[in-house]
């Protein structure tokens, strides 16, 4: 998603649309451009009143579903995207577009799935974006970088560190080869969080740097705020508490520019995550229940919204609270039955455990601590 519509790499056909009707052509890229701004409120709004506009076009319908699905993605309509790919996907049937639009609409439907923590489904539409480009006329190197950047965060979810980095490597090498700086943020960005993951703590601060300079050049607070937030992680984790805090209080600030409610509940819970490590509970849980209401309804951010309860039962535990705590513990163990991940559910065990410690039991705490860490094992025999 850059910063600049003349990125969006459009097909053959779409260039004789934009001579048939310049003035629906002219409203499509600004529309677009929305979108890769990241104003996905603005873009969404624009693009269903341009609808009745384009409809007769086929080149032009294709791109305003596409779009729209886009946006409609990034708000968490996650099933009305869905339609929206499927429509694109009829539309792309007809001889008029090639291969290279249909793995177009591969690509942006793996990108739904992994949203919805489909992983094994988003891989394989992924795959095949990337195998059906391939066999175009005109292969797309946009296109292919995009579809292995988000390849490698289904790999990342699924703690596959090497393809995670063969992907991103891809991703960043054919982002460069398209001249698409945004595209070379993301993959930078996706860099960072596997260095992050696999303890390479200085290379991913580097790969988070470089990426904040790109998208502060774009002026796209949405991205903005997304690399803020991972630099104020790592900054903690290499112990620098004061900047954590202030990447975080910045990452807030541009999430709120952006009109974004899922990365500025992100970023109110990684500031919440730094009170509660420094012994601020109460800051802790006012900013951890704030990110569990915004994220309350959204499929597409289960793993963040039980990190937030989860901080919740940590900080009235905390406080004291251990009834307030239990409550809590147990809308985090719902939600994360849900998000189906097993080093979160492990994470709600160790918190169970150190409730029913703080109460007393030290026998079923120890069970607790044991069954989180039997459930991260690969093997068990």
């Amino acid at each position: 998603m850059a910063a600049v519509a003349t990125t969006y790499e459009l097909p053959p056909v779409t260039m004789l649309a934009l001579v048939r009707d310049d003035t629906a052509a002219d409203a499509l890229l600004r529309a677009e451009a929305l979108v890769a701004a990241g104003r996905h409120e603005d873009a969404a709004t624009a693009l269903e009143e341009l609808w009745e506009n384009v409809r007769s076009d086929a080149a032009l319908a294709f791109r305003q579903r596409i779009a729209l699905a886009w946006s409609e993605l990034y708000r968490g309509e996650l099933d009305r995207a869905e339609q929206l790919l499927a429509h694109a996907e009829g539309i792309a049937r007809s001889a008029r577009f090639d291969a290279a639009d249909r793995a177009e609409v591969l690509y942006r439907q793996g990108a739904v799935a992994c949203q919805r923590n489909h992983v094994a489904e988003a891989v394989t539409l992924l795959t095949r974006a990337l195998e059906t480009n391939d066999g175009a006329p005109r292969p797309r190197n946009l296109l292919a970088a995009r579809a292995y950047e988000w390849r490698a965060r289904c790999h990342v979810s699924r703690s596959d560190w090497d393809a995670a980095v063969r992907d991103v490597e891809r991703a960043l090498e054919l982002a460069v080869r398209a001249g698409d700086e945004h595209t070379q943020a993301q993959a930078l960005f996706q860099a960072s969080i596997v260095a992050e993951r696999r303890g390479e703590l200085l290379v991913a601060r580097l790969n988070a740097e470089q990426a904040l300079a790109i998208v502060r050049r774009h002026d796209n607070p949405l991205w903005v705020a997304r690399v803020l937030n991972n630099l104020g992680g790592i900054d903690f984790l290499l112990g620098d508490a004061a900047s954590a805090e202030e990447h975080l209080l910045g990452a807030i600030e541009a999430a709120d520019a952006a009109g974004d409610d899922a990365a500025l509940a992100q970023s109110v819970n990684s500031l919440a995550q730094i009170y509660l490590r420094t012994g601020r509970p109460v800051e802790a849980r006012v900013r951890a229940q704030r990110a569990a209401e915004i994220l309350d309804g959204r499929a597409d951010f289960l793993d963040e919204l039980g990190n937030a309860q989860l901080a919740v039962a940590r900080a009235l535990l905390a406080e004291g609270d251990s009834a307030g705590a239990t409550a809590w513990l147990d809308a985090a163990d719902r939600t994360f039955d849900a998000f189906g991940s097993v080093s979160h559910r492990a994470a709600a065990l160790v918190a169970r455990g150190d409730l029913v410690r703080a109460l007393g039991d030290s026998d079923t705490a120890a069970d607790l601590y044991r069954r989180a860490a039997d459930s991260l094992q690969d093997v068990h025999f």
